[in-house]
C-alpha cells in the first residue's frame, strides 16, 4: 500500500429464545456423546497485536476455492468457499471470520456441521471431531450485500460497489466482508476464485485467468488461480467495464492490466513500463516470485488508496504514478512473497517497498538514496514513532512505517556496505520466499550475513529508538 492512501440489528425477544435454543440443540447434537472427546474448539483469534481476534487458531489453511455470483444491479453477492485445511490440534470445532452475509449452510467434508455465529466470528461444529493432522474441508454457503469496513485510520476496505460492478480490496481485515477464512497474514493459501458476473462485464482477479465461458442468464463465468500461497489480505475481486491488455514479462509472466474505459489513453504510456520495471526488480531482488503480473486502474472515487493485491495491484487514477507502480511491483516481493507475521511487522512490508521507490530513484532519476534518506529525515512526522512499533492499529499505515521504515534500510546499507546490501536484499527474498517473517527475523537474518552485532549501529536508533536522533 501506498503512504499516500491512508490519509485516509433487534428480532422479538420470543423469536430470539427460539432460534437460541435451536442452536444450542443441533450443537449438542453433533458433539459425539462420549467421554472419549478428546478435541476442543480452536482459537477464536491469533491474538495479534493489533487486531487480536483477527485470524483463528486449530488449523492451517492450505487452499481455498471460492465460486462467487454478483449481481451488480441489486448488489447481491451468492457464495460458496471451499476451504482445505490440516487440523493442528485435536479439533471438536474451528472457527472462520466472516463480516456480514448470511450463512445458508455448512459442511465438513460432506457431512452436515453445525454453526453459529458471534460479531465476525463464525464457528462451525463438525459431526465428528477432527484429530491432529486430519486434512479436511469445510464448504460454507453464503449469500448477502456486503459492506464495506471503516478502518481505525478512516479508510475504507472490503467489498466496495461501484455503478457497474465491485472492487474487493483487504488490507488488513476487508477480506471477511466477501468470504469465510483464517483472515490472518500467517495463514497463506493457494486460491482459486471463480467470478460469475453479467456477460460485457470483466471479471478480474489474482494470478492466472484458467477458464472463461458464458452460464445461464446471459452471464460470464471466470475462474482466476493464484497457485503461489497467499495472505487473504492481497485477495481482491475486480467486476466493471474494463479494458485489458495482455502481455508477457521476464521471458514468459503472462501480464494482464485493465483500466477503466475513460482512462486507456492516459495510462498507456505507464502501463507499457511494468515489464521493464518488473525486471530492473528482478535485478534487485532476485527471481520474481509468482506466475504472473498486471496491474488495475479504476476511476478516482471508489478506492483511496493504491494496494499492492498479489499480481495484479490495484490503483486509483490519481495514484497511478511511476513512483506508486515502483512502491507496488516491489510489494510482490516485499509482503506478498515475504509476509509479515503479524501486523506489527508491517514496516517490513512498507519500508522496503518506499526504500525501492529511492533505489528506482538513484539508479533512473540520478537522485541518491542518501538525498532521499536526508529528506525523510528533515520531515517531523516521521519521528512520531519507532517503524517497528506503532503504538495502535490506527497508526499501521502512517508516515514513520513507510519513511522510517526506509531510514532503517538505508542505515543498514550505510554500515555494510553496498556489495552486502545487494547481497541481503536478495538473500531476504529468496529465505523467506512465500513464508512468513517477523522483525526479529530480519535483523538476525541482516547481521548474519553482515557478520557483526548491528544493533547499536542500527536497530536500537532507527528501529526501535524514540525520537529523531543526530543527523548522521
Amino acid at each position: 500500500m501506498t503512504l499516500s492512501s491512508r490519509t485516509g440489528r433487534s428480532p422479538r425477544a420470543a423469536a430470539s429464545l427460539a432460534a437460541a435454543l435451536a442452536v444450542l440443540g443441533l450443537l449438542a447434537g453433533c458433539t459425539p456423546a462420549t467421554s472419549g472427546v478428546k478435541g476442543t474448539p480452536g482459537a477464536a483469534g491469533l491474538r495479534d497485536p493489533y487486531f487480536p481476534k483477527l485470524g483463528n487458531g486449530g488449523y492451517d489453511v492450505s487452499r481455498y476455492a471460492l465460486d462467487l455470483a454478483y449481481d451488480p444491479g441489486t448488489g447481491r453477492l451468492d457464495g460458496t468457499a471451499r476451504i482445505t485445511a490440516r487440523a493442528t490440534q485435536d479439533l471438536s470445532a474451528l472457527n472462520l471470520d466472516l463480516s456480514g452475509l448470511t450463512v445458508g449452510a455448512a459442511s465438513v467434508d460432506g457431512a452436515p456441521a453445525a454453526v453459529s455465529r458471534a460479531g465476525d466470528e463464525l464457528t462451525v461444529r463438525p459431526r465428528d471431531e477432527l484429530p491432529l493432522g486430519r486434512e479436511f474441508t469445510v464448504t460454507v454457503d453464503y449469500s448477502g450485500m456486503p459492506e464495506p469496513l471503516t478502518d481505525a485510520d478512516g479508510s475504507t476496505e472490503g467489498w466496495l460497489r461501484s455503478d457497474d460492478g465491485a472492487v474487493a480490496v483487504g488490507e488488513p481485515a476487508g477480506s471477511m466482508t466477501w468470504f469465510p477464512g483464517n483472515h490472518h497474514p500467517s495463514d497463506k493459501a493457494v486460491y482459486e476464485i471463480a467470478l460469475t458476473a453479467p456477460g460485457g462485464l470483466t471479471a478480474l482477479s489474482n494470478g492466472v485467468r484458467v477458464s472463461s465461458g458464458k452460464v445461464s442468464g446471459g452471464r460470464v463465468r471466470t475462474v482466476w488461480r493464484q497457485s503461489e500461497p497467499m495472505a487473504s489480505y492481497l485477495a481482491t475481486v475486480m467486476i466493471g467495464r474494463y479494458a485489458t491488455t495482455t502481455g508477457t514479462a521476464l521471458g514468459s509472466v503472462p501480464v494482464v492490466t485493465a483500466v477503466e474505459p475513460g482512462l486507456v489513453s492516459a495510462t498507456a504510456g505507464l502501463r507499457a513500463e511494468l515489464p521493464g520495471i518488473l525486471a530492473r526488480q528482478q535485478e534487485r531482488f532476485g527471481p520474481y516470485p509468482f506466475g504472473a503480473a498486471g496491474a488495475v486502474v479504476t476511476a478516482d472515487g471508489l478506492l483511496g488508496y493504491a494496494l499492492e493485491t498479489q499480481t495484479r495491484p490495484v490503483f486509483p487514477a490519481g495514484s497511478f504514478d511511476r513512483p506508486t507502480l515502483v512502491h507496488e511491483l516491489a510489494h510482490q516481493w516485499f509482503g506478498n512473497s515475504v509476509t509479515p507475521e503479524t501486523w506489527r511487522d508491517i514496516w517490513l512490508n512498507e519500508g522496503f517497498a518506499t526504500y525501492a521507490e529511492w533505489l528506482y530513484a538513484e539508479e533512473y532519476g540520478s537522485v541518491p538514496a542518501r538525498r532521499s534518506f536526508e529528506t525523510a529525515f528533515a520531515e517531523d512526522a516521521n519521528w512520531a514513532f519507532p517503524p517497528a512499533d506503532p503504538p495502535a492499529a490506527e497508526n499501521l499505515f502512517d508516515p514513520p512505517v513507510y519513511q522510517r521504515g526506509a531510514m532503517v534500510l538505508h542505515r543498514l546499507r550505510e554500515a555494510v556496505g553496498d556489495g552486502v546490501f545487494d547481497e541481503l536484499l536478495r538473500g531476504w527474498a529468496a529465505k523467506y520466499r512465500h513464508a512468513n517473517a517477523s522483525t526479529a527475523d530480519f535483523t538476525a537474518y541482516a547481521e548474519s550475513v553482515a557478520g557483526r552485532d548491528l544493533d547499536d549501529e542500527v536497530w536500537k536508533v532507527w528501529l526501535y529508538g524514540d525520537g529523531r536522533p543526530e543527523k548522521p
